[in-house]
């Protein structure tokens, strides 16, 4: 993970204002990919921004940036980030204060004390994940869905191991009792359980998209079964809700990476909402939701989506009762930190209104 290194220099880093179509104040962006989404998108500072920020613990990037910019998420736009900055983003840390440069358009960050500045030179980076480091937005509402592979693509469930059986035949499992599996365990000690849950069906085509699995707690094995026989002993290490026979395990993934710089998407995306996690049917700032576009359609970590509530279909009584659909009224922003083929999930950054299944997520404008 790349980071702003604090030990023995400071870098600076110029962040020039970019319009549409257009570099100001004789910026430049680094890549051709940059310019490409600085000519779809327009990045301006409010005319109330302060004159700098001291970084505080419990800052995060998005909030920093709202500080100072109309679109928290066009930070990375006016950095000039290029898509491998995009995928390991630099760290900024508590006590380093954020300029605002008015005459220059520019934002500067650097450390207090009169340490002279330098100009930030992206090959000069320290490699290594910050311990104090801010995150890009507040990980503790993600943290439980970065772990939990809550989509569940062509029912991969159907051939993962299972829980057989309880010991003395109970009919649940709590914290720390037995269960008896059977299935490949391709060498894995430590699972997920999941229970196969409701399909996801797409707004539009109302075709089964993916499967949104419910997740239960973590088993550690205890003993493999021998060649005699091929049940595995496991003990229930946390639970999240008691687990029970035909439930089924997956093993846990790598530690996530917790910083995800926003950006635009490189294409154009018009997704509908297809669920918001819980069951419920409307959701506002904070909650997650699921979206019908994934990494088929050049969705990543970070990417930032407009959230709109879908207009609806009218009768035009002045026109003969001619149906009509009324334009999407934009109330919002989604960040995307769950990419899956054709599915992602998303945390409703800021929102004006309620947001439904059914809504729309569309490229920033």
């Amino acid at each position: 993970m790349k980071k702003f290194s604090t030990i023995a220099s400071i870098f600076a880093v110029s962040l020039p204002l970019i319009s549409t179509g257009a570099l100001a104040a004789g910026g430049q962006a680094t890549t051709a990919q940059a310019e490409v989404v600085a000519s779809k998108t327009k990045c301006e500072f409010l005319p109330e921004a302060p004159d700098k920020h001291v970084v505080v613990k419990g800052d995060t990037l998005w909030g920093i940036s709202s500080m100072f910019l109309k679109n928290p998420w066009c930070w990375p736009v006016v950095w000039g980030m290029n898509q491998e900055d995009i995928k390991n983003p630099h760290w900024i840390y508590p006590g380093q204060i954020v300029y605002f440069d008015r005459v220059n358009g520019r934002l500067r960050l650097g450390n207090p004390g009169g340490v002279p500045t330098v100009k930030w030179n992206p090959k000069s980076r320290v490699q290594g994940l910050g311990e104090n480091a801010i995150p890009a937005i507040p990980a503790s509402v993600i943290e439980p869905f970065l772990s939990q592979p809550l989509i569940l693509e062509d029912n991969d469930l159907a051939v993962a191991p299972r829980i057989i059986a309880t010991k003395e035949g109970r009919v649940n499992l709590g914290l720390y009792e037995q269960a008896y599996v059977r299935g490949e365990l391709d060498g894995g000690t430590s699972f997920q359980v999941f229970r196969p849950g409701k399909p996801l069906h797409d707004p539009v085509t109302k075709a089964i998209i993916a499967y949104e699995a419910e997740y239960l707690g973590t088993v550690k094995l205890e003993r493999e079964g021998n060649d005699e026989s091929d049940v595995h002993t496991f003990s229930v290490v946390r639970s999240k809700q008691e687990m029970a026979v035909g439930d089924r395990l997956m093993p846990i993934p790598p530690s996530p990476i917790l910083s995800y710089v926003p950006h635009p998407p490189k294409e154009e995306v018009d997704a509908r909402i297809v669920s918001v996690y819980g069951g419920v049917g409307s959701a506002g700032q904070n909650q997650i939701v699921a979206i019908n576009r994934g990494k088929n359609d050049g969705l990543n970590l970070g990417t930032v989506l407009t959230l709109y509530n879908y207009g609806r279909v009218i009768q035009d009584k002045t026109d003969a009762n001619k149906s009509i659909k009324l334009p999407d009224e934009p109330i919002g922003e989604l960040f995307i930190f769950r990419v899956f083929s054709n599915i992602s999930y998303g945390l409703i950054m800021q929102v004006k209104d309620i947001v439904k299944v059914g809504d729309a997520a569309k490229s920033p404008r």
